[in-house]
């Protein structure tokens, strides 16, 4: 016994009464009534999955909307003792899937529209299925992306408020800063703040990938410069007066989050007193371009990555500051929007980019034509630092 269920709608009794025993002995469940008045209360009772109807063409028009009214799927065979080309087309055209005649003689043809209908009907049941799968896997997508924009909206306020004003003048320098991110979340972070009366500190990160797991990463950074600098206030440590250690640190702690994550890094120290610069390199690439009276180079250094290996090494640069000083930094993800073939030409490009006189966040702006950038590759980060002379204080 199968499961579907067959309505056959037939005034001829004795027609319909052999087309039922027929269709019963084949397994099917058979419900069958003379007229289409009483088909409705059959069809909502029973609900068939295929009609049999010796109806007219507009009666058979009625029993297709009656069926779709019920959000059914069940398809209509015209049945007719008629053997004739233009009562078949008319019988389709009111809505009939297939058209059989009587007397029910031919068996073989008859299981034939039986198997065709109910594949077709399974078939349209299997795509519904599927489709409901997919609306509902939809649903749960666009609720999932809600929630994940939800989380990284409150991630980047987070990141945003960890960063330090994008305009700042600490004693006679003055920091600016810009990051543009590839996602929601920056890999990048940089941060700048005094240590005590003589030194000022930044440093300039760049994590390895981006997005959320890269941007936890920058949390951990001003964590740990935020205790690092509690500590030499309470004279507990002193890691933070030394870029050396500052990264030896950040190398150590990033090994022991197991995130397999690491960053390139830069970490100076102005003495404004001294006018000196101390600094180590974690791989950070581009290096910083120094600007002074005699001229505009990159500065030199070379450093290890910072969360790779657990004996790295770093060094510590000591250099004085040049008169009218300035610092211009890059995060490596500038490379990724120059057009010029070789790093070599990418690196000389941003150097008689600063050599020209872009040496502001407005102009480094408008000379790369960040503004009108939309899918970037990378995240891009830029630091600026200038010596403020007496005609830039505002009274």
């Amino acid at each position: 016994m199968t499961s579907e269920k067959i309505l056959v709608i037939d005034k001829d009794e004795k027609a319909r009464l052999v087309l039922c025993d027929y269709l019963t002995a084949r397994g099917f469940y058979v419900i069958s009534t003379q007229a289409i008045h009483e088909a409705a209360p059959c069809i909502t009772k029973h609900r068939p999955d295929l009609v049999f109807a010796d109806l007219s063409d507009a009666d058979i028009e009625k029993l297709v909307k009656l069926l779709r009214s019920d959000k059914l799927l069940a398809e209509v065979v015209a049945v007719s003792s008629t053997e004739s080309s233009a009562k078949v087309v008319s019988a389709l055209r009111a809505g009939a899937a297939d058209y059989v005649l009587k007397p029910f003689m031919d068996a073989e043809q008859l299981d034939k529209v039986l198997s065709k209908l109910f594949e077709r009907i399974r078939l349209f049941r299997l795509n519904q299925h599927y489709r409901k799968e997919l609306e509902r896997a939809n649903r749960e997508l666009n609720a999932g992306i809600r929630e994940l924009k939800a989380d990284q909206s409150a991630g980047l306020k987070v990141q945003l408020n960890m960063l330090p004003e994008k305009e700042l003048t600490l004693e006679q320098f003055r920091f600016e800063h810009m990051i543009k991110p590839s996602l929601y979340l920056s890999g990048d972070f940089l941060d700048y703040f005094k240590i005590d009366g003589e030194k000022i500190l930044f440093y300039f990160a760049d994590v390895a990938g981006h997005g959320a797991s890269s941007a936890f990463v920058t949390v951990l950074l001003k964590n740990l410069s935020n205790r690092l600098l509690r500590n030499v206030r309470r004279g507990s440590s002193a890691d933070i007066l030394s870029p050396r250690l500052y990264l030896e640190r950040v190398n150590h702690e990033l090994l022991q989050t197991r995130l397999g994550k690491h960053v390139t890094m830069f970490i100076g120290i102005i003495d404004h007193k001294k006018r000196m610069l101390t600094y180590a390199v974690g791989a950070h690439f581009p290096m910083p371009v120094i600007i002074g009276k005699d001229g505009v180079r990159y500065i030199e250094g070379v450093g290890m990555p910072v969360g790779l290996f657990e004996k790295a090494e770093f060094n510590e640069y000591e250099i004085p500051l040049p008169e009218d000083f300035g610092l211009v930094m890059f995060s490596d993800g500038i490379l990724e929007i120059l057009d010029d073939k070789s790093l070599a030409q990418k690196e000389e490009r941003l150097l008689e980019l600063v050599r020209g006189g872009s040496q502001t966040i407005e102009l480094l702006n408008q000379g790369l034509s960040l503004s009108g950038l939309s899918d970037l590759p990378d995240d891009i980060a830029i630091l600026t630092i200038s010596e403020v002379t007496k005609s830039d204080v505002k009274v």
